[in-house]
């Protein structure tokens, strides 16, 4: 089970990109990455193509991240925490903070 979700709020722990903060855009749990709104950033050379409307040049996209280098920022408190879970009185299973004990789930 992964501890991030997709639109979660993360920090990167470590690489060129460390200390910065993005929405997660796209999992791929099979290989336990993600790709982060403007973090781990690669220019791609492109041809044009006219019949897909692509233009030529060099693009600009994000590259999948290893979740291990990504930590939770909570909603509630604002800082980055690590994620418990808990049972509802409903009975619906929730992520926590560990720090302030708020849910992290909408």
């Amino acid at each position: 089970m992964l501890h991030i979700k997709k639109n979660d709020e993360v920090l990167v722990l470590t690489g060129r990109d460390r200390g910065k903060r993005g929405k997660v855009l796209r999992l791929y749990p099979g290989s336990n990455r993600a790709v982060v709104e403007n973090i781990n950033m690669l220019r791609r050379h492109t041809r044009p193509n006219p019949q897909r409307n692509i233009k030529g040049g060099v693009v600009e996209k994000e590259s999948p991240v290893y979740l291990s280098n990504l930590m939770v920022i909570c909603r509630e408190c604002g800082k980055p925490t690590r994620i418990g879970h808990t049972f509802l009185s409903d009975g619906q299973k929730v992520r926590t903070c560990k720090k302030c004990g708020g849910t992290i789930d909408k």
